[in-house]
């Protein structure tokens, strides 16, 4: 790991988010790669304390709480499991069913956090309580952060008005939107997202604290819409060359799982043209490649115990 974290250090393309004025304020060289194991340990290399804020790798959670609290009929019946192939704030509903193309894109996102019981006042702290759980310890949010999306965040509150108009979205939109801008705004590091990842690579367990924070089905679902729609419009490269269910943030956060073995997490703000972390890709498809980390790569020693 401290070869692909020097390897990926150099690299200085791309460009920090700058729709949302905050972001556009963080020292695009920061960077930081962590990996969590199944009893909780970690290893972390470079800037991997440093808070930032976890943005849309939060949108996994949010709909893993949904299912949890509303079922599947409920949430099925708002949201779909297909890949939208579009951007990631993209106006998108299937023509067929009227619904959000997935949970992982801002329109499903924003409907999966309207399915949380309770206005702002009850559904905020109910997110951030179960986000901190993954953590292991209290998640805050950045005020500034959360006033500069709401202040400036059109695109999604024009997002949450078409959502509503079609009777997708559960409450008002403003209220909806209150939740989603502080959700997108907690405080996170790269050694918490590592931490975050491994919960998910251990059925659901967080490996430090034992606390069992998603049932199988849900994980399973979790997982699966990760793999396939977790970095936008750039899922089917990152499938294809990373294989690993994942998430992607507009703070240059990613966060991916390797079911039954490791999480991990890196970041830095350089973003790609699909809105990804630019070296967080690049040090993803090198650990990948180098440690064998491919959901669909069959190992030798595996293929031959089968066999026996």
């Amino acid at each position: 790991m401290q070869h692909v974290f020097d390897r990926c250090r150099p690299l200085i393309d791309g460009a920090v988010a700058n729709y949302i004025p905050e972001l556009a304020l963080v020292d695009p060289e920061q960077f930081g790669l962590a990996a969590t194991t199944l009893t909780g340990e970690t290893a972390g290399f470079g800037d991997v304390d440093t808070p930032f804020t976890i943005q849309s790798v939060s949108k996994p959670f949010a709909y893993a709480l949904a299912l949890e609290l509303r079922g599947f009929d409920v949430v099925d019946a708002h949201i779909d499991v297909e890949p939208s192939g579009e951007a990631f704030n993209q106006f998108s509903l299937d023509p067929a069913t009227g619904h959000p193309r997935n949970a992982m894109i801002n329109a499903g996102a924003i409907a999966a956090t309207s399915l949380i019981p309770g206005d702002a006042d009850r559904a905020t702290p109910a997110l951030l309580d179960y986000l901190s759980r993954f953590v292991g310890h209290t998640i805050a949010v950045d005020e500034k952060v959360y006033r500069s999306e709401s202040e400036t965040g059109h695109r999604n509150r024009a997002i949450a008005h078409l959502l509503r108009s079609v009777d997708v979205l559960e409450g008002s939109p403003d209220d909806v939107l209150d939740t989603y801008f502080r959700q997108c705004s907690a405080l996170v590091s790269t050694r918490d997202l590592s931490m975050m990842a491994a919960t998910l690579a251990n059925g659901g367990v967080q490996p430090v604290t034992g606390d069992v924070l998603i049932s199988p089905l849900v994980l399973r679902r979790v997982l699966s819409v990760m793999a396939t729609c977790g970095l936008y419009d750039g899922a089917g490269d990152w499938l294809t060359n990373v294989g690993l269910p994942a998430k992607s943030g507009v703070s240059g956060a990613i966060m991916a799982v390797l079911p039954g073995r490791v999480g991990a997490a890196a970041w830095s703000p350089r973003l790609n043209e699909h809105g990804n972390s630019m070296r967080g890709v690049a040090a993803f498809r090198m650990l990948s490649d180098e440690f064998g980390l491919h959901v669909f790569e069959v190992h030798h020693s595996i293929a031959d115990a089968r066999t026996r």
